[in-house]
């Protein structure tokens, strides 16, 4: 096991860490406002807008897998995946901003428009964020020391939603001066501006020092297909299921608070405490997960998820009800969150123990595919379910579109962590765990000689 120095574990955490915080500047604002964009600013509908989100997915099915195996390809002195930090970081920036920006187009050009430019920047981001998710098993080899690293990167990730979610909606108001396009404009050029930055900033202060257990021959895609195992379908079934809570639950509060509980004045606070109070959560997760199996931690995070959803609903005329509702919910969407990426390593490294073969590429390439197809198919549905229950922006709503956007930001949500829970009580890589140090480590000092 690698000896390093309490300075240098602090700057990886946060080398890496902030990784996330650039990337989550655009997710997050993809999550929470690109649909309401779209709709309420671009001027297409909600269900071209759904369906937009979800056929793109299909390009990305390819441009993750080709990430994948490229990553698994690369063979660099920067390592295999950190070098793309530095190769998406400018296109990252560049399609952000062309996604934000509304052509004086026709309606059937901005459409267009919509798709290619939402397709390049998907497309930037599957550049940094594979990488992103495959080198925590090369950063170290310490087991409490990657629930840390994993830790770090979920709380900038939650830092990143924060910004989004509390000065978004200000910066608009403030550079559009009641023109919403400009405002989005400018709001997203420096938001990419930052990104870049900040991947920069990753690049410089994160260093693979851990080699895989077996030596990488060549292979096809086939053959690297092999080296997957029941629990990576299970670990992708997870982030599906995750990221649909995620999107479904960002996209829908703003929704929510606007029509059913009219509470506009409400948004920012919504947005800054319901993620600010899953910071508690990110800061225990690594010694719940010293204590307890991760995939008991799963079941405890999304019953505290279920449970602050209840407040919310019950607590529709109560102020000190919704209060707890978001704080509630924002500690069981972390913990869900934080152990979702912690399981990743460990499925990283079942590959290796159990077929002698180092995919991390091509695990986070599937990863990020079903993460985008989840974001893509709870957009879609989201879009869907408005158009049918009669939704029209910026007007007041009918009583059953507002028990479409009740059912949506409710009770949705609940059912995705019934699933969560279901899928994670076949999670057996607690138990493999220790095994798996044992022989892995036997390998590569093996291979080092």
């Amino acid at each position: 096991m690698e000896k390093v120095s309490g300075k240098e574990k602090w700057k990886k955490r946060v080398g890496y860490g902030i990784g996330d915080l650039g990337c989550n500047l655009v997710f997050s604002t993809m999550a929470s406002y690109l649909m309401i964009f779209y709709t309420d600013v671009f001027g297409i509908s909600a269900a071209v807008a759904g369906t937009l989100m979800l056929v793109t997915k299909f390009i990305d099915a390819l441009t993750d897998t080709g990430m994948g195996v490229l990553v698994d390809r690369t063979h660099t002195r920067w390592g295999q995946g950190r070098p793309y930090f530095v190769i998406g970081a400018i296109p990252f920036a560049v399609f952000t901003t062309l996604t934000f920006t509304v052509p004086d187009f026709s309606i059937n050009g901005k459409i267009v428009w919509a798709y290619v430019t939402y397709c390049l920047l998907c497309t930037a981001y599957t550049v940094v964020n594979i990488p992103l998710n495959t080198i925590v098993p090369r950063l170290t080899s310490d087991i409490h020391e990657r629930n840390c690293l994993v830790s770090s990167r979920m709380i900038c990730a939650m830092i990143g939603t924060a910004i989004i979610m509390t000065i978004t909606a200000p910066m608009v108001s403030f550079w559009g001066r009641g023109d919403a396009g400009k405002g989005y404009l400018i709001t997203m050029t420096i938001y990419g501006f930052a990104a870049m930055i900040i991947f920069f900033i990753t690049f410089l202060n994160t260093k693979e020092v851990v080699p895989p257990s077996v030596k990488r021959e060549k292979s096809s895609l086939k053959q690297d297909l092999k080296g997957l195992t029941g629990q990576s379908v299970l670990f992708f079934l997870v982030n599906f299921l995750y990221f649909a809570l995620y999107v479904v639950r960002n996209t829908t509060v703003i929704y929510y608070f606007t029509y059913n509980l009219q509470k506009t004045e409400w948004l920012t606070f919504v947005g800054i405490f319901g993620i600010l109070s899953g910071l508690p959560m990110l800061l225990v997760l690594p010694i719940l997960e010293k204590k307890l199996k991760k995939k008991y931690v799963m079941f405890l995070s999304a019953a505290i998820y279920a449970i602050g959803d209840l407040l919310i609903y019950f607590g529709q005329n109560s102020a000190v009800l919704l209060v707890a509702g978001l704080a509630v919910t924002g500690l069981g969407i972390y913990g869900i969150f934080g152990t979702t990426f912690s399981i990743q390593p460990d499925v990283i490294d079942y590959s290796e123990y159990k077929k002698n073969m180092s995919v991390s590429g091509l695990i986070a390439a599937f990863q990020g595919f079903f993460v985008k197809a989840s974001m893509g198919l709870a957009s879609a549905v989201i879009g869907w379910l408005l158009n049918f229950g009669g939704y029209a922006a910026n007007e007041t709503q009918t009583t059953k579109a507002l028990n479409y956007i009740e059912a949506s930001f409710i009770w949705i949500p609940m059912g995705l962590c019934i699933l969560i829970v279901i899928i994670m009580s076949f999670y057996k890589l607690d138990d493999e765990r220790k095994y798996m140090d044992v022989e892995l480590e036997r390998r590569r000092n093996m291979n080092s000689f």
